[in-house]
């Protein structure tokens, strides 16, 4: 089943998130039984990660390589991600969670230029009808 989440964080654009239960189904199911949920951002590298978020799952069909605009759930820090591109610990064109992530979808909107306006702010993640 397909979910359409919104990530509002005070002055600006909010973000749009497809999450999709085929990879990571109680991962998702958790992700939507906790919304709305209130976290604060952090980027590392092309990567937006939350404070640790109120989901509990441990790997669930982990992986160790996530795709462009994946989003992702980190069992390690309990953090929320969104790849928007490449991190430091990856290799040239493979984009390198700091360990394996359950994926959860894709973000739908907007573009890695909302990275240089997140870090250290609070965004609320809920549901969108």
């Amino acid at each position: 089943m397909k979910y359409t989440v919104q990530v509002t964080i005070p002055n600006l654009p909010l973000i749009i998130l497809e999450l999709d239960d085929v990879n990571s189904p109680k991962t998702v199911n958790d992700f939507i039984e906790k919304l709305p949920f209130t976290v604060d951002l952090n980027v590392w590298g092309d990567e937006i990660y939350t404070s640790e978020s109120p989901i509990t799952q441990p790997e669930e069909n982990a992986k160790s390589l996530v795709e462009l605009n994946d989003i992702a759930y980190w069992p390690t820090g309990k953090a929320i991600c969104l790849f928007y591109g490449f991190t430091p610990i990856g290799k040239p064109g493979e984009i390198t969670p700091a360990s394996p992530v359950n994926v959860l979808g894709k973000i739908i909107s907007p573009d890695k230029s909302i990275l240089n306006n997140v870090d250290g702010k609070s965004a609320i993640f809920s549901l969108k009808f």
